[in-house]
């Protein structure tokens, strides 16, 4: 007997998110003799348990699906809905229950950390209730923080973007040569900090700007860093990550902990420094 398809995208949008989403539904309609109907989720699993779904043959049909590979943005929309902790909480009997009623034998579910976090708890459920539907999870975040994965799509993408930042407002800083100046670039990232190193890509010679650059995994000390802008050379328009300059630019990550207080960490707290600022 055949069984259904249904795939959704959830959290934040990346540049590739939709190439991941082609090519799920793609495949799925070739495989003709296993699976029946290819539904999409729209605004994820919060629009699933809503009914709000539709049927993918149609954008096939349309000639949709071709443009959707290269199209940014999240096609069939997204949400930032957590299912519970509790797996005997009422929503997972009716979540399943609906699951069955479309004849759902495989579950895609594009996205991040808390959309790997929704297919674990789905599988964890399925295999308490004895159901043998297939969660799938399909890695997709700029941050490329999930276990287990070498680089997950939309990271490159994003990383181009932040060496090209980084690169365009060393320039703009370069311009006032007549003042010393610091600029400090904060670049998200979650608690991971490939983004902000993937500034380093702006160098274009050896003390080139970005000239600091700090990361989420080591604790941040004001004083230290301070002293580290200090030791610099004063050359004209330094930016570091966050940015400092004289101009030099430096950079740092948005979740970046402090010595003795956190930020963005709800309340985590650091208390000594762990990391020698310096060039790299």
């Amino acid at each position: 007997m055949k069984k259904n398809v249904i795939v959704g995208q959830s959290g934040g949008p990346t540049a590739v998110i939709n190439a991941s989403l082609y090519g799920v539904v793609y495949e799925a309609l070739m495989q003709k003799e296993q699976i029946g109907t290819v539904y999409g989720m729209i605004n994820g699993i919060e629009g699933f348990l809503a009914d709000t779904i539709m049927d993918m043959n149609s954008v096939e049909q349309s000639g949709e699906l071709e443009l959707i590979k290269t199209t940014p943005g999240s096609f069939l929309g997204s949400c930032r809905y957590k299912l519970p902790e509790d797996l005997k909480d009422d929503v997972y009997p009716l979540l399943f229950k609906k699951i069955e009623e479309y004849s759902i034998g495989y579950f895609f579910y594009i996205g991040g950390n808390d959309s790997m976090d929704t297919v674990s708890k789905l599988s964890r459920y399925a295999a308490i209730s004895g159901s043998e539907i297939c969660f799938i999870g399909i890695p997709k975040t700029i941050d490329n923080d999930l276990v287990l994965t070498d680089h997950t799509p939309g990271f490159g993408s994003a990383a181009k973007y932040v060496a090209s930042t980084v690169r365009e407002i060393a320039i703009d800083a370069s311009v006032y040569d007549n003042k010393k100046s610091v600029t400090i670039v904060e670049i998200m990232g979650r608690h991971a900090g490939w983004l902000t190193a993937a500034s380093v890509l702006a160098r274009k010679f050896e003390n080139d700007n970005p000239v600091l650059i700090y990361l989420p995994e080591s604790a941040f000390n004001t004083d230290t860093f301070i002293e580290d802008v200090k030791k610099i050379s004063p050359v004209e328009n330094l930016l570091l990550l966050p940015e400092i300059s004289f101009h030099f630019v430096t950079v740092v990550s948005l979740f970046q902990k402090m010595v003795g207080r956190s930020r963005g960490t709800r309340g985590e707290e650091a208390t000594e420094p762990k990391c020698k600022c310096g060039n790299e």
